[in-house]
């Protein structure tokens, strides 16, 4: 067994450093992972700043996705030599995470690696991905169909959007991708847009209580104004997937999309999803919701660029998803 590994750990002051941890320094589990790769989210990010309010308690090694082999269990449920995916529950803010040569979890934390994935594309697809694919799912859960169109995609080139787009094409649907950023039209045609627009197109300078119908379902992981501004375009019956915050946290939306059009906006919560779903819709990324078009959506680093791409998508300057790999 190894004697010592780097791990990347921040106290919370917008920075982090690389360390050298053994295995004794981590926290308690029942399966301890050879970490192969995570990912970089906006969750890790903020991990990084005490203020954010994400760690309880610092220093900490971020990273709240992983995939990797399992060379050491407890768990009568897995063995040594297994690939497994672990994201969300407490990973990388109140337990070490992923940014780590090594790692140990809950077995209860671990989800199999599907047939259909290396541990690669796993963290490709990563949290972004799981939520882009939870989304999807719940709106199908509503009634959505290929059939009902446009799905519109908020936020588009980051994580979540960049997944969204590319899996709601292979599933069939008509996707309108929505971003501030206009050089990134083409790579969002790449991955299946059929409709790319700006970010003033989906929120004007003054909302209204109700605009003109305009979108079967949505999925928004931005938030705040854009989201109130997509809700009260929604069409009769139509579903937004709200799943974050970078526009910010307050939602300046009236109660008429709701109870004129009969609109629903559903919660996407990827970090406490419960073990049966989460196995569903890692084995749907796997096969239905499989993006095509991972190796345009990732760009990969290694721990020691780690910092940088933490800075980086705080300041929402990152396209599609930043891949680390560990080991």
């Amino acid at each position: 067994m190894v004697q010592s590994f780097k791990a990347f750990q921040t106290h919370g002051d917008g920075t982090g450093q690389l360390i050298t941890r053994t295995l004794d320094d981590l926290p308690q589990g029942d399966v301890t992972i050879k970490v192969h790769y995570s990912g970089v989210n906006f969750k890790d990010g903020m991990a990084t700043q005490a203020d954010a309010k994400i760690v309880k308690d610092y220093p900490v090694i971020p990273g709240i996705d992983l995939a990797g082999e399992i060379v050491a269990t407890t768990s009568d449920h897995y063995q040594i030599g297994d690939h497994v995916i672990v994201t969300s529950y407490e990973l990388g803010v109140s337990h070490d995470g992923g940014y780590s040569e090594y790692a140990r979890v809950p077995a209860g934390w671990v989800v199999p690696l599907p047939s259909g994935l290396t541990t690669r594309e796993a963290m490709t697809i990563g949290t972004a991905g799981f939520t882009a694919a939870l989304s999807i799912h719940k709106l199908e859960m509503d009634g959505l169909t290929p059939e009902d169109k446009p799905v519109l995609v908020s936020g588009a080139t980051g994580g979540v959007g960049s997944m969204a787009v590319d899996m709601l094409k292979q599933r069939g649907y008509y996707v309108t991708a929505s971003t501030g950023k206009a050089t990134e039209h083409d790579y969002l045609k790449t991955l299946g847009a059929d409709e790319v627009i700006g970010r003033d197109d989906v929120t004007p300078d003054t909302l209204k209580p109700l605009q003109k119908e305009r979108w079967a379902a949505a999925i928004d992981p931005t938030g705040g104004k854009p989201l109130a501004s997509i809700l009260s375009a929604t069409k009769r019956g139509g579903a937004v997937a709200a799943s974050g915050l970078t526009a910010g946290s307050e939602l300046p939306v009236t109660v008429i999309p709701f109870i004129l059009r009969g609109v629903k906006l559903i919660g996407i919560d990827s970090v406490y999803c419960p073990m049966d779903i989460r196995r569903t819709i890692w084995e749907r990324t796997a096969t239905d919701l499989k993006p095509a078009h991972l190796n345009d959506i990732a760009t990969e680093i290694s721990l020691d660029q780690l910092q940088e791409a933490l800075k980086n998508i705080l300041e929402s300057s990152i396209k599609g998803r930043v891949l680390v790999k560990i080991s």
